[in-house]
């Protein structure tokens, strides 16, 4: 099944619409079995439709910086029920945004890098290659944060070719930035340079103004004298 089926709207309301179908056939024909497929097909809405709240709300959290409650809980709802149905692809994303929530908004690693690696196991196992970088993603951030820089740029390398492999240039770019400081902090100079330029060049063009700023940023930071660029950055974006 397309990735993108159970989080369109389309995939929603065909789901809704086989639950009436099934309580009519239930109520007017007798069938009692196709309730119990239809409240399968309505835990994958309620799952998927948890999921993308709580990223809409995970959205808001990096605009103004404030925790909603509500975000966490809707993940691991999601997770539940993802388990439930046997769908490891689905449990896989809401596992990640779990790691994600304990990093990015609590800053809490030792609750957020096992989450992550699970997440990546999971996707691995299913095929999910979108979720995959995702989690490698993360997964680099939280090594670079904690000085583990050839983990780190290994993390973000293997992520920027599943984002190429994908066609996705605001990831590509996005995890460049990331590799631009780890790039400085080994000494690698002209690297750091030449990443900065691909990953701009590369933001621009698709308009991911964010990701811009932030690769403005790292060239002011790498370039600058008596910097410390084993220091973390925001690499939170997407």
């Amino acid at each position: 099944m397309d990735r993108n089926e159970g989080h369109s709207g389309a995939g929603m309301e065909r789901r809704i619409e086989k639950a009436r179908l099934s309580y009519e056939h239930a109520v007017f024909i007798g069938d009692v079995g196709e309730p119990a497929t239809a409240e399968r097909e309505l835990d994958k809405v309620e799952a998927d439709l948890a999921l993308a709240r709580g990223r809409i709300l995970h959205a808001r959290f990096l605009d103004d910086r404030r925790e909603d409650p509500r975000e966490l809980a809707l993940f691991e709802r999601a997770t539940h029920l993802y388990r439930t149905l046997g769908d490891a692809a689905g449990q896989a994303g809401s596992v990640f945004w779990e790691g994600c929530f304990h990093q990015v908004v609590r800053s809490d690693p030792d609750r957020a890098i096992p989450l992550l690696e699970q997440s990546y196991d999971l996707a691995t196992a299913a095929g999910d290659r979108y979720t995959q970088w995702e989690a490698l993603r993360h997964l680099g951030i939280a090594d670079h944060a904690a000085g583990r820089l050839d983990a780190a740029r290994e993390h973000l390398e293997a992520s920027v070719r599943l984002c190429r492999e994908l066609g996705l240039p605001a990831a590509v770019a996005a995890n460049q930035v990331g590799l631009i400081y780890i790039a400085a902090a080994q000494g690698r100079l002209d690297d750091a340079v030449a990443l900065a330029a691909e990953a701009s060049a590369t933001a621009e063009a698709c308009g991911a103004r964010r990701i811009m700023r932030q690769v403005a940023e790292a060239r002011i930071q790498t370039m600058a004298p008596d910097t410390d660029h084993g220091e973390t950055h925001d690499q939170s974006a997407p």
